[in-house]
């Protein structure tokens, strides 16, 4: 393969879930793909090249976009998948706690992307796909710092979209639902927990237990981002899986109050006053 003979694509957090499965459903759609991890790790099956980068550090993410360039010669596509999640009420999360949060779930997207953009302008074209969220347009009950991460990194993808279009570039959101994948299991425990919280913060818990046994497979997510990444005139958002998708038509056709309240009964809190 010679340099720049093939498209290039950067996805960060591809150890597992998600990231892997789109890192692998991109290479066979023929990308050179290069996955991030915060620790080295050994590749994922040959055809990965997994780099180390921290997206908290901006000279680690520095060092990875020209590493990959320096390899290449191009970056035409990122996926920004790298994020963890805090389960809890909103008021038992620290200030501190929901920091570090922000700091993967949206910085770290701001930073990779502004990373690649001086690149991807140079060559004319690009894209960039940020891994949101149903919690991204729904309401987050007991995960309302993850949703507000992910709210933000909707706004943040809508309107850098406008501004990068011009140069050829275009920003789009993939938006799936719960994925069966480690992330509930790897979800952060608020650092102050009270007492007024834990009848339906066990009550969430319970619900993040059964919904995960028929969640929607992290390929059927990988398979969405690489029909964002490859259809020539892009949608700005699409929602990944099946239910991602009967959320999202919920969302935009139930009244709210009516959303609310089957919103609170799924995820067994009381029932509204």
């Amino acid at each position: 393969m010679t340099q720049g003979s093939t498209k290039t694509a950067i996805v960060t957090g591809a150890t597992s879930g998600i990231g892997l499965s789109t890192a692998k459903a991109l290479w066979a759609e023929g990308y050179r793909v290069f996955g991030t991890s915060r620790k080295s790790v050994p590749a994922a099956g040959s055809v990965i090249s997994m780099l180390v980068c921290d997206v908290t550090q901006e000279a680690s993410v520095t060092d990875m976009v020209e590493t990959v360039f320096g390899k290449t010669g191009r970056i035409d596509l990122l996926v920004n998948n790298a994020g963890f999640g805090i389960s809890g009420a909103a008021e038992e999360t620290s200030i501190a706690q929901a920091q570090a949060m922000f700091d993967v779930n949206l910085f770290g997207v701001i930073r990779a992307t502004q990373a690649v953009l001086p690149l991807m302008r140079t060559q004319k074209g690009g894209r960039i796909i940020n891994v949101s969220s149903v919690q991204g347009f729904i309401p987050a009950p007991y995960m309302a710092l993850y949703g507000a991460s992910k709210h933000a990194v909707e706004g943040y993808s809508e309107s850098l979209d406008h501004e990068v279009r011009g140069q050829g570039i275009r920003v789009v959101l993939v938006e799936p639902a719960f994925t069966r994948t480690a992330f509930d299991q790897n979800l952060v425990r608020p650092d102050k927990p009270l007492e007024i919280y834990e009848a339906e913060r066990a009550g969430r818990d319970r619900f993040l237990s059964e919904i995960m046994k028929t969640a929607d497979a992290p390929e059927d997510v990988a398979k969405v981002v690489v029909k964002a990444a490859t259809a020539e005139t892009p949608k700005r958002r699409y929602t990944a899986g099946p239910k991602a998708r009967q959320v999202s038509l919920l969302r935009r056709f139930v009244p709210a109050g009516a959303f609310d309240k089957a919103l609170r009964r799924e995820m067994q809190l009381p029932p509204m006053p």
